[in-house]
């Protein structure tokens, strides 16, 4: 039997792979005739195989109770890939790389001339209010003078087919192993789907990362040793730090495994004695990074990697203090920072927000909570949202307490519908709402994934796709719609 795109259920938003009428959007054609030709009872099949190669694979990610437990689970994987031309790509690698820019840009201007506050571009009490904001990184001068080296933006679509930047992840961002995962999955289970389809890769991001890494090396260190640093294996990214450290050929350590000479140089416990350490790729928080300068009881961090970082001996990736421009209200003056530093218009739009702590916004906000998504400036993960559409009057209540309280903390957008794409819910297909996740190194040049970490809500109409929140994923395939892509039928 054939799957009948003619019946796929139309929905009031943009689907990625289905134009209205049932007819495939540029650049899915071929995986639509592969797709067709399979038919619902093959495609159900390979879905369970996928499900089975996932956990022969032990791809994971960790879900984290309010009672304070956790548990493993394996990794939610639908198989029918998400579609976007190359052309429409370019523009939007484009505007990410615009938008790291600038980023960086502001992040080295706070912690220097802070010009951007002087010109009245960025209000001060923004600024001396973020909790992200570290005044022991003032002064320092990271290597290319680039604080966020790994970046992930969440970008959406609209109804109409916009693609907006949902919010930028600056400080340890995450996802971009399952991106690489869901990639060779989908190979096995579609190894047909690959055969002069124009899909371009994703697979050669740990070596760019491991290149990127390497360079922001002292300049006097031939063989720099990189290695990734992680909080151990509670950590609900656990797997993703194993993941890139095998992939790059990086020694994987703890904190405890490392320390800090009275010459401010690193070293790495090793089987073989002391080594130095040159590059850290670091997946701790910033108040865990070094009890000397933050968090006096943590035992996550390495005494005096701020000192050795200050002195040029190790490069710090992300750098401290990145954080403060992954802020929801920051996000909301990133076009600012555009025109600021890059005299440009902003490539790719933001959402329309509202800011809690401007009276006449909040007002709004307040009087109209039960049609908004309402965010904490800080958190992430889709936890501590109010969506509004879908909240009791008893939660909208207690939501506008807590603006309220601490207006700095909130801004408010409106829902935006997201688009849709086929999804396997059993054996049949059905839209689904989702995301995308690129991922953004800022080295020289910045590059940017050809794709990225599609999320997907699996529940029907639900908004939130985070894997935390009961979210799936899909491998994303950028198309190079120029190649003669058309698959044999069969």
């Amino acid at each position: 039997m054939r799957i009948a795109w003619d019946e796929y259920p139309a929905t009031a938003t943009y689907d990625e792979l289905i134009a209205p009428g049932g007819t495939p959007r540029r650049g899915a054609g071929a995986l639509i005739d592969f797709l067709t030709d399979l038919g619902p009872g093959e495609l159900a099949t390979r879905q369970k195989a996928a499900e089975v190669a996932i956990r022969s694979m032990g791809i994971t990610f960790t879900v984290y109770h309010e009672e304070g437990g956790s548990i493993d689970r394996a990794w939610p994987l639908d198989i029918i890939p998400r579609v976007i031309a190359l052309d429409e790509w370019r523009r939007i690698e484009a505007g990410l790389q615009q938008r790291a820019l600038a980023l960086n840009l502001f992040i080295d201007d706070i912690y220097h001339a802070q010009r951007i506050v002087r010109d009245g571009v960025f209000p001060r009490e923004y600024l001396v209010n973020s909790v992200n904001y570290r005044s022991q990184c003032v002064g320092i001068d990271p290597p290319q003078q680039v604080w966020a080296h790994i970046c992930g933006s969440d970008l959406v679509r609209g109804a109409d087919g916009t693609v907006y930047v949902l919010e930028d992840n600056l400080r340890v961002p995450s996802g971009v192993s399952y991106m690489l995962e869901n990639r060779q999955v989908v190979k096995r289970v579609f190894p047909e789907a690959f055969e002069g389809a124009g899909i371009l890769p994703v697979d050669d991001y740990p070596s760019q990362l491991f290149d990127m890494l390497c360079a922001l090396a002292p300049a006097y260190v031939p063989q720099p040793e990189v290695v990734v640093l992680t909080p151990g294996i509670y950590n609900s990214a656990y797997f993703e730090h194993a993941y890139l450290a095998q992939q790059m050929g990086c020694e994987l350590v703890e904190g405890r495994d490392l320390v800090v000479g009275d010459d401010d140089r690193v070293q790495m416990r090793t089987i073989d004695g002391w080594q130095p350490v040159h590059v850290i790729y670091r997946r701790i928080d910033d108040l865990f990074l070094d009890p000397e300068v933050f968090r006096r009881d943590s035992a996550l961090g390495v005494p005096g990697l701020m000192r050795a970082w200050r002195a040029g001996k190790v490069a710090l990736a992300n750098a401290p203090g990145a954080g403060v421009a992954d802020d929801k209200l920051v996000y909301t003056f990133v076009p600012a920072m555009i025109r600021y530093y890059l005299d440009q218009d902003a490539i790719l739009p933001n959402v329309p927000s509202y800011l809690c702590c401007e009276r006449l916004q909040c007002e709004y906000v307040l009087a109209n909570l039960a049609t908004l998504v309402v965010k904490p400036a800080n958190e992430s993960g889709g936890y501590g949202m109010l969506m509004g559409p879908m909240s009791s009057e008893a939660e909208r209540h207690s939501f506008g307490e807590l603006i309220r309280e601490n207006p700095r903390n909130y801004i408010a957008q409106p829902v935006i519908s997201l688009s849709t794409t086929p999804t396997m819910v059993g054996d049949s297909i059905e839209p689904r709402h989702l995301d995308l996740r690129p991922f953004i190194l800022s080295g020289r040049p910045i590059q940017v994934t050809t794709g990225g970490l599609t999320r997907v809500a699996m529940r029907a109409g639900s908004l939130v796709v985070n894997s935390s929140q009961g979210g799936g994923s899909k491998d994303t395939w950028i198309v190079d719609t120029s190649v003669d892509n058309a698959l044999a039928r069969r």
